[in-house]
């Protein structure tokens, strides 16, 4: 399908109370249909904490909670959680389709200056779905400052990145989700959340929903609750990157 219809929810969370979190997204999402897209911030379940994999949700009640919300509203839905694992504690980005299809993603870049990496294990690959005609790249917070990893090599149309990015770095947030979709020819979807945290962090929100050629088709007020919709078009993408083929020049490059 050409168009895909995307919602970002920037919300509060509660701090380190999965089911508390979980109650209150079944009541913002109990108003959401006709969508193809729904996104949630990262580790909705807890907030932003160092602890939150010792005692969080299982992965199996996060994902049957997921799926029933995607087969009611027919929508790929998902958002990053603090999660126990077979090879350790990760931040695992877990999005479910209406059949119950599971993707996940795990963040490669941990946040140091919080000590994530001493608390988490980083992913070890990048993750491209394939959703309704479209290739969609799922990245976490502080990949956003690492554009060697989300570099566009024609294997992705939509990037989104979920977060917990605090408010005195806002400006931040704001210029790289930008900038990301600018440098890789690609719409960017951007769920930050809002409120406070229990370490007294203060997160303004700052969701955005931008275009392959730099404009914000939709944002999210500081510091608010928001629900953010947008339409994206997959014929309008193809032809700006007909039409401005930049990625033809780019530098060739491989990770290792």
């Amino acid at each position: 399908m050409s168009a895909l219809k995307i919602t970002v929810l920037q919300e509060t969370l509660s701090w380190m109370d999965g089911a508390a979190n979980l109650r209150h997204f079944d009541s913002v999402l109990s108003t959401v249909t006709g969508r193809d897209l729904i996104l949630l911030p990262e580790m909705f379940t807890t907030g932003f904490a160092m602890e939150a994999a010792d005692s969080s949700l299982p992965q199996e009640e996060v994902v049957a909670w997921l799926h029933g919300h995607a087969q009611r509203t027919q929508a790929l839905i998902g958002g990053s959680a603090a999660l126990q694992t077979a090879r350790g504690a990760v931040n695992r980005f877990l999005l479910v389709e209406p059949d119950g299809t599971l993707h996940q993603y795990d963040k490669r870049h941990l946040f140091r200056m919080a000590n994530e990496h001493q608390h988490y294990v980083p992913g070890e690959a990048r993750t491209v779905i394939h959703w309704r005609g479209w290739r969609i790249l799922p990245q976490i917070c502080y990949d956003l400052r690492f554009p060697v990893f989300s570099r566009n090599h024609n294997d992705y149309d939509l990037a989104l990145y979920v977060a917990n990015w605090p408010a005195p770095r806002a400006l931040h947030w704001q210029a790289l989700l930008l900038a990301r979709a600018i440098e890789n020819q690609a719409y960017v979807a951007g769920c930050n959340r809002v409120g406070s945290d229990g370490n007294q962090h203060q997160y303004s929100g700052d969701s955005r929903i931008i275009s392959p050629q730099g404009e914000i088709l939709a944002a999210g007020d500081p510091f608010a609750r928001a629900r953010l919709d947008a339409e994206l078009s997959l014929n309008d993408l193809q032809a700006y990157r007909e039409r401005f083929p930049a990625w033809r020049d780019a530098d060739a490059f491989s990770l290792k």
